[in-house]
């Protein structure tokens, strides 16, 4: 058990301190509040505390923005920072800071409990914390409990060049994380190169990613330079990493292990200074089982994964996301509109196949075809197409969960028109219902593998075999 330290409570909010103060002294801390950064000073000047929980917003001042002079004068102090101002930009900026955590309000108190219990065991490692200066105007937007958690990992990473696998529906913005990834960290005056996987013939992704000399097969009459080198200094992005062919795989995993590259029909090994970050909305370990998808390699990628929250599981972000689209529509030059609160509703009880691409291809839609300057939700309904809210049908009635997998079903052929969705549909629906299945339930027990077993009524070497298939990691549900 973590030995109990003594913690002082910086927040503006009587509420909040009070809160605190008593789940903490329950688990054996010494508790001190205070109200500003004044009454903070006072505090400190009596005892210097074991942990510093800071709010942002004070009547007297930014919390945050004294984090680094605290560092500076007390070495060794962890500073956990707790703001309402949920944004990517406060995330990184905490963690740039040199603070040792940050919470979003409104904050778990259990969380916050070990978030106290990490920094009195390890102290605080020693950072860089020469402020650099983050823009506001991010493009990741929304301030929804998903998409803290995705802030809170980009923060922990920009500093470093720890592969990244991104994860996620199509439609998400996989590619707009690996963007902030890039443009928040020390590769941002160097290249950014995206190269789509599933949009490239088999028989040319060898020559795309690593470029080739002339004469090294029919039509290449020149040296071409491939991405890697491309992207020399900075960071290489590959999308949709699971339509990667096998034997290209190969020659990726060979690169990344050996940091070197030589081009097609090319003898001179090239050192690969980039930063890798993958992405796909395909199931890796299930790729993997088929054999279509070398393990190693996913090993190899999935050094830190980012997981982006589909939008039916960030409703509250709609509003803000629907209005920024309407903000660009007239960057454009498309006449401005806005939304009435009947109509932001009914786009919240909408289940989003489509993701973030349809919100923002709606949004436009909108702006072009509607004459009125204030939409209304019975507009918003006809440019959806009737397609039903989640979990009702046309008349209202609550679909049984049979009913809405059907429902979803239909979607999926129905998004691909003339064409047919992509082999393995079995396992890709198989997936989306053990994975939250499996993260519920564990997350019910605290991440007891045991007791879920028992609940789930399978024994725990099953179990065991699918968490790795369905890629869920035990320690996110102990957070819960």
């Amino acid at each position: 058990m973590t030995a109990a330290g003594r913690i002082l409570v910086v927040d503006d909010d009587a509420a909040i301190r009070t809160v605190v103060r008593e789940a903490l002294r329950r688990r054996g801390h010494l508790v001190e509040t205070a109200g500003s950064l004044a009454e903070r000073k006072r505090a400190m000047a009596v005892g210097m505390p074991d942990v510093l929980i800071t709010d942002v917003v004070l009547p007297d001042g930014n919390g945050l923005d004294t984090v680094p002079e605290l560092i500076s004068a007390c070495p060794g102090l962890p500073v956990i920072v707790l703001s309402a101002q949920n944004t990517l930009a406060t995330a990184v900026r905490a963690t740039e800071q040199g603070a040792f955590e940050y919470l979003p309000k409104p904050f778990d108190l259990e969380e916050l409990a070990r978030a106290v219990d990490a920094a009195l065991r390890r102290g605080r490692a020693a950072t860089d914390t020469t402020p650099s200066r983050v823009e506001d105007d991010l493009p990741l937007i929304g301030r929804s409990p998903p998409m803290q958690e995705v802030y809170r990992t980009i923060a922990r990473v920009v500093g470093n060049d720890l592969t990244v696998l991104i994860l996620g529906e199509s439609g998400t913005g996989k590619e707009l994380v690996a963007r902030a990834v890039h443009d928040l960290g020390p590769r941002r005056d160097k290249p950014f190169v995206a190269i789509n996987m599933a949009a490239i013939p088999r028989e040319l992704i060898e020559s795309e990613l690593f470029g080739h000399e002339r004469g090294a097969f029919t039509g290449a009459q020149a040296r071409t330079a491939g991405r890697f080198e491309q992207a020399q200094g900075g960071t290489l992005f590959l999308d949709e990493i699971g339509d990667m062919p096998l034997e290209a795989q190969t020659r990726l995993l060979r690169v990344l292990q050996a940091g070197e590259f030589t081009t097609v029909g090319g003898a001179r090994s090239i050192q690969a200074d980039v930063r890798i970050i993958a992405a796909t909305h395909k199931d890796l370990p299930a790729l993997i089982a088929e054999k279509a998808f070398r393990e190693d390699l996913y090993y190899r990628l999935n050094v830190v994964p980012i997981r982006i929250p589909a939008l039916r599981q960030r409703g509250h972000d709609i509003g803000d996301l629907a209005r920024h689209f309407l903000d660009r529509a007239v960057e454009s030059g498309l006449p401005r509109k806005s939304l009435d609160p009947a109509a932001i509703e009914h786009l919240m009880r909408y289940s989003w196949p489509g993701n973030v691409r349809e919100l923002e291809n709606l949004m436009r839609r909108l702006a072009v075809l509607t004459r009125e300057e204030v939409i209304g939700a019975a507009i918003v309904e006809h440019q959806l197409g009737g397609v039903q809210e989640a979990g009702a049908d046309a008349e209202g009635r609550v679909l049984t969960f049979s009913e809405m997998i059907e429902a979803h079903l239909l979607r999926q052929f129905e998004e691909h028109g003339d064409r047919l969705p992509p082999d393995g549909l079995f396992d890709r629906i198989l997936g989306e219902v053990e994975r939250p299945l499996l993260r519920v339930t564990l997350a019910a027990v605290r991440g007891n593998q045991l007791r879920a077993a028992k609940l789930l009524g399978i024994n725990r070497n099953t179990l065991r075999k699918k968490l790795t298939e369905r890629g869920v990691d035990v320690a996110d549900t102990r957070r819960g």
